[in-house]
C-alpha cells in the first residue's frame, strides 16, 4: 500500500505536465487569433464620403495584444481629410501599441504615448489605410477619428461640443456615425440644447441629419434657459437639463409643423380593442382616438398575443399628397394600461400605386424605427430623406403586452421644388441656408402627378404689379401737371413760405418771394393795378382765415423791422436822417379781437392798389396810417411806402403796428449786419 502511494507520485506529476501543455497547445491559436487584423476595432460607420471610427472599447480601455486595420476613402478625384477626436495610447515608444496611416506614397505616424499629434490631416490621396495596433499595457482609451472629402473643410469630430465655439452663429459639417458616440445631450429641438451637449449627436437627435449619412448643420448660440427637458428622439436618449448661460438651436428647413387629422374620416385600423368594464359597459380602443393631442385612452389592436397571423397597422389618410418628414407616436398614455410599440416600420402610397415600405439609405433595407419605451413619454423619429404621399401606415414590429399607439405626422404642404424624396444638403457658406445639390434616395414622383412648364400665377402677378405701379405714376404725374397750371396760388412750396420775411441785401433790393412785407425796391407808378392783381400779396383766402399771424399779447411788434439800404437810384426820396420810414401808430384808435372792428377800407386808391385796411374812427381817413407829428420822415413821401395790411373782412385785427420811428443804422453798422 505504501509502495502503491509512492509510485502514484510520480503519475500525478506526468498528468500535471501533460495538463500544463495541453493548456499552452489550446492557448496558442487564442493569442494568434486575439492579433488579428480587426479584432481590435471598435465602432465603425462609413459612407460615401464621410465616417467614425474607434478602438475597440472606447471610450474605455482598449484590449491587449490586439489589432485593427480598415482602409477607408472617399470619391476618387478629391482629398481626404482626417481629424483625431481623442488618441490615448499607453506607449511611449510606439514599439507595441501605435496608430499608423499608410496610402501608396506616404506613411504618417506612428503616434502614441505623449507625443503631439496633429488635430488634422489633409491627405493628397483619396484613400489611406489605418492601423491600430496594441501590446500588454495597463491603461489607455484608444482613439477616435473621423474623416471626410475636400468637399467640406469644416469637418468636426464626434466628441465636439457647442461651448468650444464662441461664434453666436456658425456651419459646421458632421461625419457619419456620431450616434452611438459615448457623451450626453440636453434639451430638445424645440427648446434648444444645453451648450455642453454634443453638436453632432444633438443634430441627429433634432432630425437635422441622419446618422447615417451626416451632414451639414447650422447653428445659433442663443442665452440658456434653468431647465432643458430631454427626450428619446431617432434612436438618442436626451437627458434634463440643469441651468446654463447658453443654448443653441438648429436652422431648419420650415417643414416640421404637425399635419391635421380628423379622426372620424383619416384613421384607421386593421383590428381595434373592445372590452366590458366593471360597470357593464362597452370600452372601445378605437382608430379615431390614435391623435396624439387627445386626451384618454389609444387606439389598440384586437390581438395581444405576441405572434400575430398578420401585421397590425394603423393607417393615416391625410387628403393629398403631403410631404412628411417625422412622426412622434405615443403608447396607451392611460397608467393602469402599459402598452406600447416598441419598434415599427412605415408604409406609404398614392392614390392607384401600391404599399411601399420606407426603406435606409445605406442598405436598402426595411428601416425599423425605435419606438417607445414606456407608456406615457412621446417619441419622435423622422424621416431623411422626408416621405411623399396621401396614405401612410405604421406597422408595429415589437411591442409591450399590446399594440397600443397614438401618433402625430410632422410635415408641410407640398409646394413646387419639394415634391420628390430627396436629401437636401445645407450650403456650408450661408448659415441657416438650404440650398446645394440634391441627391436622389429614392424614385420620384411619376411625372404625370408633377405640373411643368410656366407657372402662370407666378408671371402674371409680377406683370400685373408693375402695370398698376406705372398707371399710378402716370396719374400722379398728370395731377401734379394739371395742379401748377390751375392754381392760382403757385405751387405748395410757396403756399407754405407765404409768411416768411423777406431777404433785402445789399443796395439792389431782393424781396425773397411769400413775403409779408410790401418790397420797397418797385416805384409806385411801376406797380400798376394789373401787375400788384397778380402778386402773392391779393391772393383770397378760405373763409375764416386770415393772411397775417394774429397779434402778441404785448404792444411791441410781432415783425422784426427789415434792415435796407438804400437803393441809388431812390436816394432822393429820403432824408439824410432816416434811411426808411416806419408807419407809426394810431394812438386815437385801439383794435380788438373779439370786438370784429375792422371792415373793408373805402377808396379808388386802397381797391386799386389791392390792400385792405382796419376801419378807422375818423370817416376821411385816406386808408393808411399817417406818421405822428414828430414824424422822422417827410410828409410829401408819407403815402407811398408804408405798410398795408390786407384783411378778410371778417376777421379781426390781424398784426400789431410797428415801432414808431426807429433811427437807421449808421452805414459802419449796416456792413456789420450783413
Amino acid at each position: 500500500m505504501g509502495a502503491g502511494a509512492c509510485g502514484g507520485r510520480p503519475l500525478a506529476g506526468a498528468a500535471s505536465y501533460g495538463l500544463l501543455a495541453l493548456l499552452l497547445v489550446v492557448s496558442a491559436p487564442l493569442g494568434l487569433q486575439a492579433a488579428e487584423p480587426g479584432d481590435g476595432c471598435g465602432h465603425f460607420v462609413t459612407y460615401q464620403d464621410s465616417g467614425t471610427m474607434t478602438s475597440k472599447n472606447y471610450p474605455g480601455t482598449y484590449p491587449n495584444h490586439t489589432v485593427c486595420e480598415k482602409t477607408i476613402s472617399v470619391p476618387k478625384g478629391k482629398r481626404l481629410i482626417l481629424r483625431l477626436g481623442d488618441l490615448d495610447i499607453e506607449s511611449q515608444t510606439c514599439a507595441s501599441d501605435y496608430l499608423l496611416f499608410t496610402s501608396s506614397s506616404h506613411q504618417y505616424g506612428p503616434y502614441c504615448g505623449s507625443m503631439t499629434v496633429p488635430k488634422e490631416l489633409l491627405l493628397n490621396t483619396s484613400e489611406v489605410t489605418v492601423r491600430f495596433e496594441s501590446g500588454s499595457h495597463i491603461s489607455g482609451r484608444g482613439f477616435l477619428l473621423t474623416y471626410a472629402s475636400s468637399d467640406h473643410p469644416d469637418l468636426i469630430t464626434c466628441l465636439e461640443r457647442a461651448n468650444h465655439y464662441m461664434k453666436t452663429e456658425y456651419s459646421k459639417f458632421c461625419p457619419a456615425g456620431c450616434r452611438d458616440i459615448a457623451g450626453d445631450i440636453s434639451g430638445n429641438v424645440v427648446d434648444g440644447y444645453r451648450d455642453t451637449s454634443l453638436l453632432c449627436k444633438a443634430a441627429i437627435h433634432a432630425g437635422i441629419i441622419a446618422d447615417e449619412l451626416g451632414g451639414q448643420i447650422s447653428v445659433h448660440q442663443r442665452k440658456g434657459l434653468s431647465r432643458y427637458e430631454g427626450i428619446l428622439a431617432n434612436g438618442v436618449l436626451s437627458r434634463d437639463g440643469s441651468l446654463s448661460d447658453k443654448r443653441f438651436l438648429f436652422t431648419s428647413n420650415g417643414c416640421t409643423r404637425s399635419l391635421s387629422l380628423e379622426p372620424d374620416r383619416q384613421i384607421r385600423a386593421s383590428s381595434s380593442w373592445q372590452w366590458v368594464n366593471e360597470t357593464g359597459g362597452q370600452v372601445h380602443w378605437s382608430p379615431g382616438q390614435a391623435r396624439l393631442q387627445d386626451q384618454g385612452p389609444s387606439w389598440a389592436s384586437a390581438d395581444s398575443s405576441k405572434n400575430h397571423k398578420q401585421r397590425e397597422w394603423l393607417e393615416i389618410d391625410l387628403g393629398e399628397k403631403k410631404k412628411i418628414t417625422g412622426i412622434r407616436t405615443a403608447g396607451s398614455t392611460q397608467s393602469n394600461f402599459n402598452f406600447y410599440v416598441k419598434s415599427f416600420v412605415m408604409s406609404f402610397k398614392n392614390n392607384n400605386s401600391k404599399w411601399r415600405t420606407y426603406k435606409g439609405i445605406v442598405n436598402n433595407g426595411e428601416k425599423v424605427f425605435q419606438g417607445n419605451s414606456n407608456f406615457r413619454d412621446p417619441v419622435r423619429n423622422n424621416f431623411i430623406p422626408p416621405i411623399v404621399a396621401r396614405y401612410v401606415r405604421v406597422v408595429p414590429q415589437t411591442w409591450h403586452q399590446r399594440i397600443a399607439l397614438k401618433v402625430e405626422l410632422i410635415g408641410c404642404q407640398i409646394t413646387q421644388g419639394n415634391d420628390s424624396m430627396v436629401w437636401r444638403k445645407t450650403s456650408s457658406d450661408t448659415v441657416g441656408s438650404t440650398k446645394g445639390e440634391d441627391e436622389t434616395i429614392s424614385e420620384g414622383i411619376p411625372s404625370e402627378e408633377i405640373p411643368k412648364g410656366i407657372n402662370v400665377t407666378t408671371v402674371a402677378l409680377p406683370l400685373a404689379l408693375l402695370a398698376l405701379l406705372v398707371a399710378g405714376m402716370g396719374l400722379f404725374a398728370a395731377l401734379r401737371k394739371r395742379k401748377k397750371k390751375g392754381s392760382p396760388y403757385g405751387s405748395a412750396k410757396a403756399q407754405k413760405t407765404d409768411y416768411q420775411q423777406p431777404l433785402m441785401i445789399g443796395t439792389g433790393t431782393v424781396t425773397r418771394k411769400g413775403s409779408t412785407f410790401r418790397p420797397m425796391d418797385t416805384e409806385a407808378g411801376e406797380a400798376g393795378p394789373s401787375a400788384e392783381a397778380g402778386s402773392h400779396y391779393d391772393r383770397p383766402l378760405p373763409a375764416g382765415r386770415h393772411e397775417y399771424a394774429l397779434p402778441l399779447t404785448n404792444p411791441e411788434p410781432e415783425y422784426a423791422t427789415p434792415i435796407v439800404e438804400r437803393h441809388l437810384a431812390r436816394a432822393h426820396t429820403f432824408s439824410a436822417q432816416s434811411g426808411y420810414r416806419v408807419p407809426g401808430l394810431r394812438p386815437a384808435h385801439k383794435h380788438s379781437l373779439s370786438s370784429g372792428s375792422f371792415s373793408p377800407a373805402a377808396g379808388a386808391g386802397a381797391m386799386s392798389a389791392g390792400y385792405q385796411m382796419p376801419q378807422s374812427p375818423a370817416p376821411a381817413d385816406p386808408g393808411y396810417d399817417k406818421p405822428k407829428a414828430s414824424s422822422c420822415v417827410t410828409a410829401d413821401r408819407a403815402d407811398a411806402n408804408y405798410q398795408k395790411p390786407q384783411l378778410h373782412p371778417t376777421t379781426g385785427d390781424a398784426y400789431s403796428t410797428p415801432r414808431d420811428c426807429l433811427r437807421p443804422l449808421n452805414q459802419t453798422a449796416m456792413t456789420a449786419l450783413l
